[in-house]
């Protein structure tokens, strides 16, 4: 499972790179007239390499899978693969409101497959296991959805507004969270 999932995130990495085009000229001007995409492309990408290393981290603290959890992975991928598509709208339109919406829904759709997936892995496991002890109250979890959704809001309201707070959800995730380690650092040591 774990191979499969870090093999379409390296296509849909490698998807998003390729729509970026080679600016016309050689000034200065010519590459910023590219800059939106470029930046939605960032963005996506440091998305989808928290959502890597994130599921790798899971996974790390997982001893067996069922079919509800090979779905519920399905689940996830599913919104991820569509990140490309909507990085390339958002960045082609310069960020334009239903695009940035649409990005928006994106990520809580995939925030909520991860919420998914993750209680699929501790309903196997058991409220006892080493993912369930790490995870504990998860803040960063529960806030994340909450942010997209005001950001989708925002979008309808001021498009710079609503990619602020998915770059603001991308910052939070962006700092390490350690209590998957150390949980498995502490259950090793048991």
């Amino acid at each position: 499972m774990e191979a499969f999932s870090d093999g379409v995130i390296a296509i849909l990495i490698t998807v998003m790179v390729l729509d970026l085009r080679i600016p016309h000229g050689t000034t200065w001007s010519a590459l910023t007239d590219s800059a939106p995409v470029f930046l939605s492309y960032v963005l996506s990408f440091v998305y989808l390499g928290i959502y890597w290393n994130n599921h790798h981290h899971m996974l790390m603290a997982t001893d067996r899978v069922s079919g509800l959890v090979l779905w519920a992975n399905l689940h996830l991928l599913f919104w991820l693969s569509l990140i490309p598509f909507t990085t390339g709208w958002m960045g082609e339109n310069e960020f334009a409101a239903t695009p940035a919406a649409v990005y928006g829904i994106v990520l809580l759709a995939a925030a909520v497959a991860y919420f998914v997936l993750r209680s699929a892995i501790i309903r196997v496991q058991g409220n006892r296991s080493t993912l369930a002890i790490a995870v504990g109250r998860d803040l960063k979890g529960k806030i994340s959805p909450v942010l997209y959704a005001i950001g989708i809001g925002f979008a309808a309201v001021n498009r710079w507004l609503s990619l602020a707070v998915y770059v603001a959800v991308a910052l939070m995730w962006l700092v390490p969270d350690r209590r998957v380690e150390r949980t498995l650092g502490a259950f090793s040591r048991r």
